[in-house]
């Protein structure tokens, strides 16, 4: 599987693979400590951020289990990048990936993450024909939890204290969804197309 169906666009966003040049963008969100508590990379500087920019740079496509396709979320009308969305395959036997998502907070609450897990999740049931997704969220961020649950997705475990994160004992959420729970949902909604391969 190839890159070939690249850049996904949607009403307000094209997601496309990251760039060396989207080090400004990725720089105005990754490193803020709101966002530090949810991301694998910590990063508190720029030469962090540049090695994180480096490692999504690389998930470019899904070709076997324990890839990764990590895509900036780019809004269409200034070209600002507001965030990324992954997509690890995680399982090939089980037909098993993880969806994460990372927003810069000052675009929150306004239906842009909506918009970038809806293609992703169309993209793992339909072209890479995964069966289910699940994606962890932290017990706190309660945006993130309101977000899954009205896409369709279900809680399946509450982790409780299973982390120290800088001195605080971390609540961990695991939501999941069937490829065919995926596809009734949308069928029940009723919704246009989300998305177009450019």
């Amino acid at each position: 599987m190839t890159n070939s169906i690249l850049p996904v666009q949607t009403d307000r966003l094209i997601l496309r693979t990251f760039e060396r040049g989207d080090i400004e963008g990725v720089a105005a969100y990754h490193a803020l400590p709101t966002v530090q508590r949810y991301v694998f990379s910590r990063t508190r500087d720029r030469s962090e951020v540049a090695a994180a920019l480096n490692i999504m740079r690389g998930h470019v496509s899904l070709q076997r289990p324990g890839d990764t396709l990590t895509l900036a979320m780019v809004r269409k009308g200034d070209q600002q990048i507001i965030g990324h969305v992954s997509l690890h395959w995680s399982d090939a036997t089980a037909g098993q990936g993880e969806v994460r998502f990372v927003i810069n907070p000052s675009y929150s609450g306004q239906g842009y993450a909506n918009e970038a897990i809806s293609a992703l999740l169309d993209l793992a049931f339909e072209h890479y024909r995964i069966h289910r997704i699940f994606t962890r969220c932290d017990g706190r961020n309660h945006h993130s939890i309101k977000l899954l649950q009205q896409m369709g997705m279900r809680l399946e475990a509450h982790y409780r204290e299973h982390a120290l994160f800088q001195g605080e004992w971390d609540e961990e959420l695991h939501f999941a969804i069937l490829d065919r729970e995926w596809q009734r949902s949308t069928k029940v909604k009723d919704l246009p197309p989300r998305h177009r391969v450019a």
